[in-house]
């Protein structure tokens, strides 16, 4: 699976570049991952919970992050082990100062997968690839927020999206 694409930040290069570097939000910011823990300088034991379509489980492996060209880019590696399968996976982040506090992250990547992981995700896999990545970059946009004292967007609540789902269905704006 080939995972490609950009997002803009409202924050400067530095700023991300700092966010990213620390484990803490860095696990907030990703989804599935419950825990970093660091074992030497960039390198992390990980522990993931995900859940694919129908399949879900428990991973734990090694996370680290290789090489930086502080604030400009910058390679995640992950290897990780589940009773489900393995997941193998490597991406490149590239961060471009494109105004006054806004970067804009360009990301390449690719992951396989083993096992029932790889049989049974595979029909659903680009659309929950697709799903983590925004839910990282909301992530790292609360994360941002908050480090600035800004207070993140409001939650919407579930029979919000209900309504506004239905609005979308047949037409009406909510």
């Amino acid at each position: 699976m080939q995972l490609d694409g950009t997002h803009v930040l409202k924050a400067s290069r530095d700023k991300v570049w700092e966010l990213l570097m620390d484990p803490d939000v860095l696990a907030k910011a990703t989804p599935g991952v419950k825990t970093l823990e660091l074992t030497s300088e960039d390198k992390y034991n990980a522990l993931l919970e995900v859940k694919m379509g129908p399949v879900s489980g428990s991973f734990r492996g090694k996370m680290e992050v290789v090489d930086k060209i502080e604030p400009e880019s910058f390679v995640l590696k992950m290897r990780v082990n589940g009773k489900i399968g393995n997941v193998s996976a490597e991406g490149k982040l590239n961060f471009a100062e494109i105004a006054v506090d806004q970067t804009e992250v360009s990301f390449s990547g690719a992951a396989k997968l083993t096992g029932t992981l790889a049989r049974t995700g595979q029909r659903v896999l680009s659309g929950v690839a697709k799903t983590m990545t925004n839910q990282f970059f909301q992530s790292l946009e609360a994360e941002l927020a908050k480090s600035q004292g800004i207070a993140g967007p409001p939650k919407i609540g579930f029979f919000a999206k209900i309504k506004a789902w239905f609005a979308r269905l047949f037409g009406k704006k909510s």
